[in-house]
């Protein structure tokens, strides 16, 4: 089964991630690469590390030629998938979206965090969110022939506390997030603040109070919680180039022990194959998850406080990008979502 791959935005990071996992896929095969203002220029030019692509060139950014692949990976800046979306479903193409454009259901929750009215709010709502280990996840994936594939934050954090939640272990009002990333969260494009001179031995917040992954975390959690979940927010840039380290805290419900928030995670995703409840006593690191569709996480019940405490890990590029994106591919198109992917990191 051969299955053609476009990727829009392929010279960015994520892109060339998904040009990275789209070469060792058994089924896909890449017919298209566009990259805007990169477009002539060689694939390997920008990604030296893909030489399985030696001779092919970006091409422009254009509805027309991306419509000649089956599926079509869209890891463009927000506001520019939904410029594509509805030409390349009339064309009868997968859309797989690692852009905002199709995550949130409120136009209100767009315009405040995003600064600007949606381009297309009759989609929103009516994309399937991409986070396969989300109850009812898979359900809507399965024959959809679209999916908006989650930001990288809210990976790690819903993954983190979807299932506590779920179990009523944690109260869905005033949790707090402090999550830190390596800087090709960042994207590829030239940034005073992302030149090695500025960012090495530093580390820095940013976007305090306003991150636009705030809302599609509570979105993502209300869902599993049944009830209106609150978050308190905070990221921070760390002098990495991959990976995000998500520590979260709740007030926990009446009695409950770190054995029943162990139990919770285990219970949860013992049987899944990207994301594994830790050990006791042993911590998520983001290096462990490098190069992997990983998630690792831990929790534990701080009794001074009354809080749980949830420590999560992921690759930014990877799970939280490019190989949640084939992961949901091949759950669109009824292969084996693990195809193509590894749970396995690099070290060191």
């Amino acid at each position: 089964m051969r299955i053609r791959a476009a990727v829009a935005g392929a010279s960015g990071y994520a892109g060339g991630e998904l040009l990275r996992l789209l070469a060792g896929h058994p089924h896909f095969d890449v017919t298209i690469a566009a990259a805007g203002a990169s477009a002539g220029s060689a694939i390997c030019g920008l990604h030296p590390h893909l030489p399985a692509y030696g001779g092919m060139l970006f091409t422009s950014t254009d509805a027309e030629s991306l419509a000649g692949a089956d599926v079509v990976f869209l890891a463009l800046p927000h506001g520019e998938s939904v410029k594509l979306a509805d030409d390349l479903l009339e064309a009868g193409c997968i859309v797989v979206d690692l852009g905002a454009d199709h995550r949130l259901h409120a136009a209100a929750d767009w315009r405040r965090w995003y600064g600007s009215d949606h381009p297309n709010p009759g989609s929103l709502g009516a994309w399937p969110y991409g986070l396969p280990e989300l109850p009812g996840a898979r359900a809507a994936l399965s024959g959809s022939k679209r999916v908006a594939v989650p930001g990288c934050y809210p990976t790690a954090v819903s993954l983190g506390l979807a299932p506590l939640l779920a179990d009523g272990l944690i109260e869905p009002a005033d949790i707090v997030t402090v999550a830190a990333s390596g800087t090709s969260g960042a994207g590829r494009s030239a940034k005073t603040t992302l030149l090695a001179s500025e960012l090495m031995g530093d580390m820095q917040a940013y976007k305090v109070g306003a991150h636009q992954h705030t809302p599609e975390i509570e979105q993502a959690l209300t869902g599993v919680a049944g009830t209106h979940v609150s978050l308190s927010f905070t990221t921070l840039l760390a002098p990495m180039p991959r990976g995000i380290l998500a520590t979260s805290t709740a007030k926990l419900a009446a009695g409950v022990t770190t054995a029943d928030l162990s139990d919770s995670l285990h219970a949860a995703y013992d049987d899944e194959p990207f994301v594994f409840a830790l050990p006791d006593g042993q911590w998520p690191h983001t290096a462990a998850t490098y190069g992997s569709n990983a998630c690792h996480i831990q929790a534990v019940a701080d009794e001074h406080s009354g809080r749980a405490v949830v420590v999560s890990a992921i690759d930014n590029l990877c799970k939280g990008a490019a190989g949640q994106a084939v992961q949901c591919a091949n759950l669109l198109l009824g292969l084996d979502e693990t195809t193509g992917l590894t749970a396995i990191g690099v070290a060191p």
